[in-house]
């Protein structure tokens, strides 16, 4: 977004969305959804009402009111910050799901682990009672539980970091909204 008229219409040319005009002068309104992606047809345009362009692509704003110019720049902004937060949204969705596979991977395997662990270490403590005290081979599996327990920590750990919940892509595009509003 370059300017507030990108999407401006060129002189001359009917909008999209705007119907013909009544015997009485007066055309029938077209409901407008603000949200939607308006490359659909064949001509651009900014707000609901259009802003027409000269035919070196500058707005022609000539015979427009400054309460309609200010209303129209409103109605853009708001339009902007509303598929602004509409990406923030999409953006945080797929942040979290990442996060919840995540975890729930964690889950998995903790519970697996569990289950090889503790055979494991029942099969190690048995061997190493036959060569020394039974507390003595006990104590041994806990202290090496406990060196992979803390090796595990800080591997989940190292995972959760990379998470990343700022939604990036919508931060980069609202950093561009004041210098498009700006003159040239």
């Amino acid at each position: 977004m370059s300017t507030p008229y990108s999407g401006a219409t060129p002189a001359g040319a009917t909008p999209q969305g705007y119907a013909e005009p009544t015997p009485q002068g007066y055309a029938e309104p077209t409901p407008q959804n603000y949200a939607a992606d308006y490359s659909q047809g064949s001509q651009a345009y900014s707000g609901d009402r259009g802003t027409p362009t000269t035919p070196s692509g500058d707005p022609d704003i000539g015979g427009v009111s400054v309460g309609a110019l200010i209303g129209e720049v409103t109605k853009d902004l708001s339009t902007l910050m509303r598929q602004e937060l509409e990406l923030a949204k999409v953006e945080l969705k797929v942040e979290a799901k990442k996060a919840g596979q995540g975890a729930g991977m964690f889950g998995a395997a903790g519970f697996a682990g569990y289950m090889v662990a503790l055979f494991l270490s029942l099969a190690l403590m048995w061997a190493l009672a036959s060569a020394i005290p039974a507390g003595w081979a006990g104590l041994i599996v806990a202290v090496l539980w406990g060196i992979v327990g803390a090796v595990a920590f800080v591997m989940g750990r190292k995972k959760f970091q990379q998470v990343n919940p700022k939604p990036e892509r919508t931060v980069d595009t609202l950093q561009q909204v004041p210098g498009a509003l700006k003159p040239n």
